[in-house]
């Protein structure tokens, strides 16, 4: 008896692949966590902190509508004084610590971004003319206070960028008016040094800029910028100048 033989289809390898990545990889919206707000109660608008929980409803404000600078950090001052009230025995830090010296030349190796008051000296600051001196393999053995001095002025105009960015509702991309200054004023409280660390909101170990994109998406009601755009790696490189000195803690609550 002779048995028909078997049918194969047979599909390109190309395809194949991109079928199993596209059920390997989740995509974004997936990753991250939705959080909704409670429903409004009179038609408003209601805006959350960025602890994931503590919400107010603002009446007045309709769905498309953006509020003022004065009328949003009222908002904000609201939330905040809703969370102390429901915290009673928490602190919400503001100050922040004092920077160090100014670090020299020698200590390049070391040092940090510097504070975003240093930024326009530093960029208005004369250039030394360059040296001859032939690069030996070593880039910090053979540093010229020519490259100190563009090292600084372009680390400091990154940090300020992200302080534009921090204190400016429209480049956040917010869609009521908040920015990210009105509930931590110079990034206070804020603590970068603590990350990589759980955050219940994320579900999950998060980095900074995932607090970030957490906060722009929440509070301030934009949309998440890609971990690659410019504007989330300038804000989050200006949080952390401003904690300049503070000792790394990661994982801490």
């Amino acid at each position: 008896m002779i048995s028909k033989p078997a049918i194969l289809l047979t599909l390109p390898a190309t395809l194949v692949a991109a079928a199993f990545a596209a059920l390997a990889i989740p995509s974004r919206a997936q990753q991250r966590p939705t959080h909704n707000v409670p429903a409004s109660a009179h038609g408003g608008t209601v805006v959350m902190l960025c602890d994931g929980t503590t919400s107010i409803e603002i009446k007045n404000l309709k769905p498309g509508q953006t509020m003022s600078h004065a009328e949003a950090q009222s908002v904000a001052d609201a939330l905040m004084a809703k969370w102390q009230r429901e915290h009673p025995n928490e602190h919400w830090q503001i100050a922040q610590a004092s920077p160090p010296a100014e670090a020299s030349p020698g200590a390049v190796a070391s040092s940090n971004a510097a504070q975003p008051s240093q930024t326009q000296s530093a960029v208005n600051a004369p250039a030394a003319a360059p040296s001859l001196t032939v690069q030996q393999g070593d880039t910090y053995a053979s540093f010229q206070p020519r490259d100190y001095k563009v090292w600084k002025a372009e680390t400091d105009k990154f940090v300020a960028e992200g302080k534009r960015i921090f204190h400016d509702d429209k480049a956040l991309g917010s869609t009521i008016g908040v920015s990210c200054d009105m509930c931590h004023p110079d990034a206070a409280n804020t603590h970068p040094e603590t990350y990589p660390k759980y955050q219940v909101q994320l579900q999950k170990v998060a980095l900074l800029r995932d607090m970030i994109d957490w906060c722009i998406e929440n509070p301030i009601k934009g949309k998440a910028l890609d971990p690659n755009d410019p504007k989330l790696r300038a804000l989050e490189a200006y949080v952390y100048a401003q904690r300049k000195g503070v000792p790394l803690d990661y994982g801490r609550h």
